[in-house]
């Protein structure tokens, strides 16, 4: 059957870029955005300037004694002698310093009057512990180097500082939140206490409950908007398979190539694209966080299913789906859909820091491929994506990457050694506190229920992705303001007690 389709062109001026803007659950920049500030509001702050410390290469071998200069920031605007000190832990992508200067960490620095701390993450941003990124230097880049980095910074801060007597809190989000909860758990001698965002425990290859989550964030608007995606994604199946079916989607997705149906990893990048729509808007939804890249900041999950369900126009459900695609093209500038593998593969084995790969997408896969997995897989049954991105189409990513030697087998070896090394769902800490979003899909991952009662949850429902850790904004749920509010509550009861 041959359809006639409605195509709208958005107005782009930019080149592509080959490497998806919403790429293993991380949108380019790292999975905790910046703050949504006005310019006006921006120029009234003043911000830190970068700080240097002196760091060791490797932790875990004596006999290496090579160092580099890790980046920092500190906020003692609030400190009063015999206060706390609070560090946000970075993580995969640039420590920004907006954070020393807004979001709920700094109220609570100012209702606490504690001295603030950001230590970027080693590998990401200015942090460059080697001369490049190739795949024999990134053996350094790991959760455990990157925990130990910060127990170092804290015992030379508290010496060089005159607080060796203070009470040190690690704040962090999604992979820094697991950090957080992990910092206390190895250093719980230097971590008072922590707060952990959004942080995934569980280390697990196919993340296939990624898309369920997702799906279920989908609908809260309804049922049709999943109905729609899955009758778009059926429809997009079969024209595939057909000359001027694929004619039809070039045009329809604005793709950079031809789809040639034999090349079975670009035909899985063209579906991990248009899922990836959807996924990095659900992650995100109405969180108080500039839209990376983007013209503005109002594309939220009622926006999507809004044009998936829309009454008006009698669009066929692929249309409706070209038009999300269009609106995030448009608001990544993106010139063409590029899908080819090749070209992603290519681009995320660049070894230079000044690559595109370089911002994180290179370091953040190799994080995956040898410690967490975390794929979002389409392994799911009940989920209107398709099946076309199997745990098998991430596992190859890691090979074609990073070496023959990255393979599956090595990739479970390394999950499995996370989880025995931090204890998975079985984690042993107290004053550990776990914020977590209903709509955010990484709580799959996390602690939702308490561990113990000094290990305790925050479920945030109708929230996403590290929002407790935003600016407060008018239209807060209640259920955020509470658990912000939750979350001080805790810290001053963690103050009166004794380590």
């Amino acid at each position: 059957m041959k359809h006639t389709f409605l195509v709208v062109f958005p107005l782009l001026t930019t080149l592509t870029n080959c490497i998806p803007f919403f790429f293993r659950g991380r949108l380019r920049g790292g999975m905790l955005g910046a703050p949504n500030i006005s310019q006006q509001d921006l120029k009234r702050l003043t911000l830190p300037p970068d700080e240097w410390f002196t760091q060791k290469l490797d932790h875990f071998d004596s006999a290496n004694t090579e160092t580099w200069q890790q980046r920092y920031f500190v906020n003692d605007t609030f400190y009063k002698a015999g206060g706390p000190v609070f560090v946000q832990i970075g993580g995969e992508g640039a420590a920004n310093p907006i954070w020393m200067v807004v979001g709920s960490w700094i109220n609570y620095a100012q209702q606490f009057n504690a001295l603030c701390f950001q230590l970027e993450h080693r590998f990401y941003g200015k942090s460059h512990p080697t001369k490049d990124i190739n795949t024999d230097n990134l053996r350094y880049l790991s959760s455990e180097q990157a925990l130990a980095d910060l127990a170092h910074f804290i015992e030379t801060m508290s010496v060089k500082m005159n607080l060796t007597q203070a009470k040190w809190i690690t704040f962090g989000g999604s992979y820094p939140g697991s950090l957080s909860a992990w910092f206390r758990l190895k250093y719980p001698h230097l971590a008072h206490a922590a707060v952990a965002t959004s942080a995934p425990i569980l280390a697990q290859a196919d993340f296939k409950n990624y898309l369920g989550v997702v799906r279920n964030s989908l609908a809260t608007t309804g049922p049709m908007c999943n109905k729609m995606i899955q009758n778009a994604t059926m429809t997009v199946t079969q024209m595939i398979n057909s000359d001027d079916g694929r004619k039809q989607l070039k045009k329809l997705f604005m793709l950079c190539d031809d789809i040639d149906v034999s090349n079975k990893n670009d035909v899985s990048n063209f579906y991990t694209s248009l899922s990836g729509n959807f996924e990095g808007i659900v992650q995100y939804n109405k969180d108080n966080r500039a839209f990376e890249g983007a013209v503005g900041t109002n594309i939220t999950i009622d926006t999507l299913c809004g044009i998936m369900t829309q009454s008006g126009p009698q669009l066929l459900a692929i249309e409706r789906y070209a038009q999300v695609n269009a609106l995030l093209m448009r608001a990544y500038k993106q010139k063409c859909l590029d899908f080819s593998y090749d070209n992603m593969i290519t681009e995320l084995k660049s070894t230079d820091w000044t690559s595109s790969a370089g911002e994180g997408g290179r370091q953040w896969t190799y994080q995956t491929c040898t410690e967490f997995g975390f794929f979002q897989t389409s392994d799911l049954e009940n989920q209107p994506f398709g099946k076309y991105f199997p745990l098998s189409f991430w596992t190859q990513q890691c090979t074609d990457i990073f070496g023959t030697k990255f393979t599956e087998e090595m990739l479970n070896a390394g999950i499995n050694r996370t989880n025995e090394n931090y204890g998975a769902y079985g984690l042993k800490v107290s004053r550990v506190v776990f914020p977590n979003g209903s709509i955010d899909p990484w709580h799959a991952l996390g602690v939702t229920k308490d561990l113990s009662t000094n290990a305790t949850a925050i479920y945030i429902n109708g929230t996403a992705h590290c929002a407790n850790m935003y600016p407060e904004t008018p239209r807060d749920l209640p259920q955020l303001i509470a658990a912000r509010q939750a979350i001080a509550k805790k810290i001053a009861i963690w103050l009166q007690e004794t380590p």
